[in-house]
């Protein structure tokens, strides 16, 4: 994957997507159905609500608890980790800045150390920043070296990941209740009051002072009137999905030979695979050499929002997966012996809906700015650009109360999104939105009025890595 810069300066990668011809669908139904109203019972009343237990969820919830509040967890799966691991998302993208500070860190930091060498792969800290060719050569085909520099973006086991972001939950006193898919959030006025979920119970209802939306697509504050975008450039990669799978009985590091010391044969190999099933995609690394993760292809011309669109991206990934374990078996050196492991049970969606909220992540605040409001510090796309302070007004709705919402569909500009969306990013923003709804709770504050100033503080108790920081070291 190369960066690129496109008309306006919105497009930042360049790698393969691919349009397709729609399958055949059926001719939707004219007709309408009338619900009955029903009193829904409550299931439980809480300080803080987290609908979605993905990387922004899982934050949310473990720092609200630790701050004392009483916190409910719904997940619609039967694990935590949302996409880096039900996704397959197990390749973790840049913590560290283009000089090689550990910038995003707090939850995510605390995540990962829980994971032993057996479970994560990547550079030592020792290595991260480092532009020695030889490093940034190695972890350039194990993608954790980019623009010549090494960076800390390891692969995992998505297993361990779940098993230790439920310890984590499990410790911080948060009451997770899993198979249960938030529906429609609870209102009064303008404000959530709670959300409304099904599961094998039916439809039920939790009731909370505060509620964090970490659907990942802005369910909850859609439908609960809150305005969002979704235009994104369908030549974008940010704008594809795709269901990832695992193959094992690999042999990665002789492929990884094959693809490092052949280039031409390699570039000979790609293109045999485009003309034989035109959607073709090579593999990267995992976190042991015997299990090769496939990140796409990725589809363009779908939205995140219609169910017969992720229905078809589903039916298509699942026939790729097929076609592209014969084409490896017969082509590929490390892959004779390469089997179906595992498809992401969870569809890889990048892009759903951006928030209109009280602020916005924009290009023109990547000059190295400091939000007045600022909550965290991503690294920024490329060497050229310094960090970004991350705002918090980008996870507060402007027209409604009562919800906050961090994650991939917090309020940015489509160029911003694509490093925002990232599972580390998801991380900051969710460790925030934790920390600001444990507060608005405790004292009954509306959202936006929640100090940020005291946010800071717990924050950095929580480990947390913000630019007051990182301005008093380099002083």
């Amino acid at each position: 994957m190369g960066s690129m810069e496109g008309e306006g300066g919105r497009l930042f990668f360049q790698a393969e997507t691919f349009d397709t011809q729609k399958l055949d669908r059926r001719r939707p139904s004219s007709r309408v159905v009338v619900e009955p109203a029903q009193e829904l019972p409550v299931h439980t009343e809480c300080d803080v609500l987290v609908v979605g237990g993905g990387p922004a969820g899982t934050a949310a919830a473990v720092a609200a608890a630790r701050l004392g509040a009483d916190v409910v967890l719904l997940e619609r799966y039967n694990h935590l980790g949302g996409l880096s691991t039900g996704g397959l998302v197990i390749w973790i993208d840049r913590m560290t800045d283009w000089n090689g500070t550990h910038v995003i860190r707090g939850f995510a930091e605390e995540l990962l150390s829980r994971l032993t060498r057996d479970m994560i792969a990547g550079p030592s800290p020792a290595e991260w920043g480092s532009k020695d060719p030889e490093r940034v050569a190695h972890w350039a085909l194990r993608t954790a070296a980019f623009n010549g520099t090494v960076t800390h973006s390891p692969t995992l086991d998505p297993e361990w990941l779940k098993a230790e972001s439920l310890a984590m939950v499990l410790e911080a006193g948060v009451h997770p209740i899993f198979h249960a898919w938030g529906a429609r959030p609870l209102l009064e006025g303008n404000r959530v009051t709670g959300c409304a979920f099904e599961s094998k119970e039916g439809r039920r209802a939790v009731l909370a002072k505060v509620t964090i939306d970490a659907t990942g697509d802005g369910d909850l504050y859609a439908r609960a009137g809150s305005g969002f975008d979704t235009e994104v450039d369908t030549r974008d990669i940010h704008g594809c999905m795709n269901t990832a799978w695992l193959f094992g009985g690999v042999d990665m590091q002789a492929f990884l030979r094959f693809r490092g010391e052949t280039p031409e044969q390699f570039s000979q190999f790609m293109a045999r695979g485009r003309e034989a099933m035109r959607f073709f995609e090579k593999p990267v690394v995992s976190w042991r050499d015997d299990v090769a993760v496939f990140m796409g292809p990725r589809l363009a011309g779908y939205s995140a929002l219609k169910v017969e669109d992720l229905s078809e991206v589903e039916i298509r990934s699942h026939q790729l997966m097929v076609e592209h374990l014969a084409f490896y078996r017969a082509h590929a050196p490390g892959f004779s012996n390469a089997f179906l492991m595992l498809s992401a049970p969870q569809l890889g969606v990048r892009h759903g809906r951006r928030l209109v909220g009280q602020g916005k992540l924009t290009r023109e605040a990547w000059d190295g700015r400091i939000a007045a409001d600022e909550i965290g510090v991503s690294p920024s796309l490329s060497p050229k650009f310094a960090n970004v302070s991350v705002p918090y007004g980008a996870i507060v709705p402007r027209e409604v109360e009562g919800l906050l919402a961090p994650g991939r569909h917090l309020s940015c500009d489509a160029t911003s999104h694509s490093f925002m969306r990232e599972i580390p990013q998801c991380w900051l923003t969710g460790h925030a939105a934790g920390v600001a709804a444990a507060i608005a709770a405790d004292r009954g504050l509306r959202l936006a009025e929640v100090p940020v100033a005291e946010m800071r503080v717990k924050l950095a108790a929580q480990g947390a890595f913000l630019s007051e920081a990182r301005e008093m070291a380099e002083s």
